[in-house]
């Protein structure tokens, strides 16, 4: 685990990413800290998360999305908005597909 925090801090810099102990189905507390030590979001990930090379870039993008919004720079409800338009979109075929 001790490569996953490196791996999580060097993605998300310059914020320090700290993993807590495992909880008892093996779930983590990732915590993110900025240069002066203040955690500014913490979020629980399974251990599954956090092994799987594809699901840790999932991972890393949730908390990018989490620091976003901490930082102001995204309303959460525009992560909503989008989340819901994506989801509303009807699928299209290509004709050429077809």
């Amino acid at each position: 685990m001790e490569n996953i925090s490196l791996l999580l801090s060097q993605a998300l810099a310059p914020y320090q990413a700290n993993l807590g102990p495992a909880g008892p189905h093996g779930e983590r507390l990732v915590s993110l800290k900025d240069a002066a030590g203040v955690v500014v979001t913490e979020r629980v990930f399974g251990a599954g998360e956090l092994c799987d090379k594809r699901q840790l870039r999932d991972v890393v993008d949730g908390l990018r999305r989490d620091l976003m919004v901490a930082e102001g720079r995204i309303e959460p409800s525009v992560i909503a908005a989008m989340r819901h338009a994506a989801l509303s979109r009807p699928f299209i075929s290509s004709p050429a597909f077809v």
